[in-house]
């Protein structure tokens, strides 16, 4: 399976940015999550989501300003980030997790794309 992301880019403090995730073969079985990783800092988790779309978790940093969804048909995942902050600055990873659930660890999932750059300027 292989996982592209896009959607990355160079937005100001406050603005909205909208990653999208496609996936080479279905992944309707998996669940999919979201991670970052900063220059300098280890890859964490951002958000998550099992392979029904309703269980749905995410970092505290990030709860109430990003909304993970996925569209099945279009073998797709989005993250859509709003209210953005300097901090958020990273590579975005999306990855596919081994189980029908989505948990936090970067060795539950099996899959992982490119990544895609956000950076969040002041």
């Amino acid at each position: 399976v292989q996982l592209q992301a896009c959607g990355g880019g160079l937005v100001q403090a406050g603005g909205s940015l909208r990653l999208s995730c496609r996936a080479s073969r279905s992944s309707s079985n998996n669940g999919m999550g979201w991670f970052r990783q900063a220059p300098g800092k280890e890859r964490v988790f951002v958000a998550g989501i099992s392979w029904n779309g309703h269980y749905i978790n995410y970092a505290d940093s990030v709860k109430g300003r990003f909304t993970i969804s996925r569209e099945y048909a279009a073998n797709t995942m989005y993250l859509q980030m709003n209210s953005l902050k300097p901090e958020d600055t990273a590579v975005y990873y999306c990855a596919r997790a081994r189980q029908a659930v989505a948990g936090t660890g970067a060795d539950q999932y099996i899959y992982w794309g490119h990544g895609t750059q956000v950076t969040v300027s002041s």
